[in-house]
């Protein structure tokens, strides 16, 4: 599992961490998982993605939205389910989705340099 780490702020973001790259995997994102699925330490990243839907969520989530360089240029904090994120958000090329809280606890802000680190095989 890859973990996902704000190297600006040295913290953890994200232990356990789910890649979503087809399209269908980047459609379905959490749509419809249950929250307990999706507690401290987990995340998701949707490769490539600028946009976000809360269609059929069940939870709020933080968002961060990363640019080519692993940099955040946008972050969205605690959004609802059945809202729309913004239809489009310059300069970004993915999305790691969060837990609820994690954007705060961490202190991520725009600007801040994100490490994804997959384990050596």
């Amino acid at each position: 599992m890859a973990r996902v780490i704000n190297t600006t702020r040295r913290t953890a973001l994200a232990e356990e961490t789910e890649f979503a790259r087809s399209p269908w995997a980047r459609f379905r994102g959490l749509m419809l998982r249950a929250k307990r699925d999706f507690g401290k330490g987990r995340a998701l990243v949707i490769d490539p993605c600028s946009s976000i839907h809360m269609f059929f969520m069940r939870f709020p989530i933080d968002v961060l939205y990363l640019d080519r360089e692993n940099r955040v240029v946008r972050a969205q904090q605690g959004i609802r389910p059945w809202r729309i994120g913004p239809l489009y958000t310059r300069g970004a090329k993915f999305v790691i989705e969060l837990p609820e809280g994690t954007i705060q606890a961490s202190g991520t802000q725009v600007g801040d340099q994100i490490l994804i680190e997959r384990p050596a095989h």
